[in-house]
């Protein structure tokens, strides 16, 4: 079943790419209807899941490369289970928001857009290092082409740069990997893990890891290429890499860096708390200053960011399930406010704060649905961002009270500069006429939102079931490695 998943959206890539060019209504629906068939499937492995079971569950494995201990192996916890589903959920969203923003060459987008769900399903369930990293890999080449063949006037440099410095910090964890995988005599991340006091304490592979990983969340001071990236890419772009690309490096800090070097991780937990509070001020002050809308929703996702790495290191059960479950907060947030400045810029082609005003009276719907994602991001009780920032500061207050306390200002700038964003855009006079002529938000669009307002309100009332499938795996993963499990 796990395959199935990963590379039914990889059948759907070739599909598309046998279609004839001038078939773009197809390309479309098959694009979606993949997207939507591997949903359902993750949604069968979800019903079927064993809160109760600590270990992996619907594993597969076979030989790949006998020789050097690699081998083919996917498996599903309660660790990813919850980003398997928010990729899931993402992907056929980000399909139907490019109706609009993708005009030429989408036999080529749609094609790379199908490519890129298959590599990042694959980072989420592979179960060997060697094989972890051909899906890491090859997740950057849909993204490099994306926002490059598809950005904005500044796409080249905004590439490159993203290409840069991902693939710096990759190569470091290739070094790592191999290292580990042949003098541990196999790839096996399970059978590393279970012997991992031969490394646990190694400063040089954490920092290999840690540094791979801290680049793609991105963690202060390595953030600089995501407002580029964000700003250049097309909407969709924008909305796969906040809502699931993002999640690749918090992950793997989980995974790797907290399973297979737990006593590096303890030695350096103070640091990265320290780098979290940064990146969390820092990200809310500079989107306070931004006047871009996309670029003042990039900088937010920096410091929200910050949350996630803050509960990661807290090194407690709270603050670990509170990480988790605010990468699924973050998808749902973050990605929604990608969307709405989408809708408005295919409609005026400007995103300049500046240029607008007054727009709920003029878009009612548009406005009732930005309001509620920016009440999300904000993390407004009832809604999703609140739980997930809340147990993460719980888990944070027990680690260090000190930099928890600095964190939670970042909740009180996040109301500042969100509310701010909106008050510009949607209130007020009017301050360019080209806003008289702007038409509400269609039914297509309505329907590409919907989902993640209604997993807003879902986790916002009701989050013990994520939290019940997450339980017993962060238990096992805090108790193999000795940390406290509170």
């Amino acid at each position: 079943m796990l395959s199935v998943i990963i590379f039914l959206p990889l059948v759907g890539a070739v599909l598309v790419a046998l279609l004839p060019r001038s078939a773009t209504a197809a390309m479309r629906i098959a694009a979606l209807v993949f997207s939507l068939a591997t949903f359902a499937l993750s949604v069968a492995l979800l019903i079927g899941f064993n809160n109760a079971q600590s270990g992996y569950q619907y594993v597969e494995s076979v030989d790949w490369i006998k020789t050097y201990g690699i081998g083919y192996k996917l498996g599903m916890d309660g660790i990813s289970i919850w980003l398997v589903m928010l990729t899931t959920v993402i992907f056929p969203i980000a399909i139907l928001s490019s109706t609009e923003a993708i005009r030429d060459r989408q036999k080529e987008y749609y094609a790379l857009v199908l490519l890129m769900e298959t590599a990042t399903l694959g980072v989420f369930l592979a179960l060997d290092m060697f094989l972890f990293y051909v899906f890491w890999e090859f997740a950057l080449v849909p993204m490099y082409f994306i926002i490059g063949m598809w950005g904005g006037e500044k796409r080249i440099y905004a590439t490159m740069k993203f290409f840069v410095y991902t693939m710096a910090g990759s190569l470091l964890m290739l070094l790592a990997i191999l290292y580990v995988g042949f003098s541990g005599g196999t790839f096996d991340l399970t059978a590393l893990v279970a012997k991992n006091s031969a490394w646990a304490a190694s400063v040089p592979l954490f920092l290999a890891f840690a540094i791979a990983f801290v680049i793609k969340v991105p963690l202060f001071p390595f953030h600089s290429w995501l407002p580029d990236a964000h700003t250049e890419a097309p909407t969709p772009g924008s909305v796969i890499l906040a809502a699931v690309l993002l999640k690749m490096g918090a992950y793997g800090l989980i995974r790797f860096n907290l399973a297979l070097f737990p006593e590096a991780s303890r030695l350096f937990a103070p640091l990265m708390m320290i780098l979290a509070v940064i990146g969390i001020l820092y990200g809310a002050i500079v989107a306070f200053a931004q006047t871009d809308a996309k670029r003042l929703v990039a900088y937010s996702s920096v410091s929200h960011m910050g949350y996630i790495v803050l509960g990661i290191f807290s090194m407690n059960a709270l603050g670990l399930q509170g990480a988790l479950l605010q990468m699924v907060n973050h998808g749902i947030s973050t990605g929604g406010l990608f969307l709405i400045v989408g809708y408005l810029y295919e409609r005026r082609h400007t995103r300049e704060m500046a240029r607008f005003g007054g727009i709920w009276g003029k878009m009612p719907l548009y406005g009732t649905l930005a309001l509620l994602f920016v009440l999300s991001s904000v993390g407004l009780p009832a809604l999703n961002g609140f739980v997930g920032e809340f147990v993460i500061l719980q888990g944070a207050f027990q680690a260090n009270w000190v930099w928890a306390a600095f964190a939670s200002l970042g909740m009180i700038l996040s109301a500042v500069y969100l509310l701010t964003f909106y008050q510009k855009i949607f209130l007020g006079e009017s301050r360019d006429t080209a806003n008289d002529g702007l038409r509400d938000v269609n039914t297509r669009e309505v329907v590409t939102v919907v989902p993640l307002l209604v997993l807003a309100l879902v986790i916002g009332l009701y989050s013990l079931p994520f939290f019940s499938a997450m339980g017993a795996s962060v238990t096992n993963l805090l108790t193999v490695a000795g940390l406290a499990v509170k």
